[in-house]
């Protein structure tokens, strides 16, 4: 019988304790982009015998993602499987379902409206007005000391000394929204959470 997903506990990592032993916790992201994402997440430095994080790539667009996450969810237990994507030109119907389907699946979802790289710009401003991708890259060039690269596999090291800046922007900006409707929230992002739940593990 395939293993069902159990859904990650509330309490923070310190409470978790079967007598004096830690216990292992298992990440799966799965990720809309092929590298840019992957490449981000694949580099927060999680103590690997405290935490197994399995990171992948697969260009689908929203609710094919949290498909292929229910899938590959049943083939092996995690606590925490999150689904990263974007709004960018996909249907606003298949933006909102597929956050509505990850929930019921019991998934976290770390979204961007419209684009991911709307958090990276978080750690150098607050943005609250629509802009389209393009703006963002232009943005990047600006704050970076080198051109930004969208498969850049130096990014996290780049940004880490301004991820806090990044968090409490992304959160004021969610604010801002009440209620929240994922699809036309521009700009706003989720991905902090996922950042927050990383972090968590890390010493």
């Amino acid at each position: 019988m395939p293993k069902k997903i159990r859904r990650a506990s509330s309490r923070g990592y310190s409470d978790r304790k079967v007598g004096t032993r830690e216990l292992r916790q298992t990440f799966l992201i799965i990720c809309e982009g092929e590298k840019t994402e992957p490449n981000y997440f694949k580099s927060f430095r999680v103590p690997r015998n405290v935490v197994s994080v399995d990171v992948r790539g697969f260009g689908y667009n929203p609710s094919k993602l949290v498909e292929t996450a229910k899938e590959l969810s049943e083939q092996e237990e995690y606590n925490q499987v999150w689904c990263v994507f974007d709004r960018d030109d996909c249907l606003k119907q298949d933006f909102n379902n597929a956050i509505a389907n990850a929930d019921k699946a019991g998934f976290k979802v770390a979204y961007s409206n419209e684009a991911f790289e709307l958090w990276y710009v978080l750690h150098f401003e607050f943005l609250n007005t629509a802009l389209p991708r393009q703006d963002y890259i232009s943005k990047l060039n600006k704050f970076l000391k080198n051109k930004y690269k969208k498969n850049s596999d130096s990014i996290y090291e780049e940004l880490e000394h301004l991820q806090a800046t990044a968090i409490k922007n992304a959160k004021n900006l969610l604010k801002q929204y009440n209620p929240q409707n994922p699809e036309s929230d521009n700009p706003c992002t989720t991905v902090h959470l996922l950042v927050e739940a990383l972090n968590e593990f890390i010493p």
